[in-house]
């Protein structure tokens, strides 16, 4: 019976690998990134806070680009959506979520050290307040829609 287990166990741990990332207090779920360009990239996950304390993503690192930032999108008085950088992080509650999606917050990568290919992997540190420091690899999927990744998360 022990035999049996093992095997089925390796390989259901394989596959809750592949989709996200346990590492800390939080979990990093349906990672990739996307660049429409040789010089800008920008990353979209779910972060996930599992416990009953509110944490908060404050930095992200990488060496892919000259600078990473936390992004954010807002809409001035005239309607007109503008990109700019979230000096405070974003906040991810206790039990609950955060999504970083394309049209709302993400990770953006200015001034790409090469140009990114589809399948390429991404090396990320993000830092959270309670949580520290988790390394993500993050695939580039240039073929992804809005419509993809909106849809993925529709069901929470």
């Amino acid at each position: 019976m022990k035999i049996m287990l093992i095997p089925v166990m390796t390989w259901v741990l394989a596959l809750f690998a592949v989709s996200q990332v346990w590492a800390g207090d939080i979990i990093v779920k349906d990672a990739y990134a996307r660049s429409s360009n040789a010089v800008t990239a920008a990353a979209f996950m779910s972060l996930v806070n599992p416990t009953d304390h509110n944490d908060r993503l404050i930095e992200v690192r990488s060496t892919v680009a000259y600078r990473v930032e936390i992004h954010t999108h807002i809409e001035d008085a005239n309607g007109v959506v503008r990109m700019m950088a979230v000096e405070d992080g974003i906040a991810i509650p206790a039990g609950g979520n955060a999504v970083l999606e394309r049209g709302g917050d993400h990770i953006m990568f200015i001034g790409l050290e090469h140009e990114l290919r589809h399948d390429d992997m991404i090396s990320v540190t993000l830092t959270f307040r309670e949580a520290g420091d988790i390394e993500v690899m993050i695939p580039v999927d240039l073929d992804r829609t809005f419509d993809d990744h909106h849809h993925n998360h529709a069901g929470g």
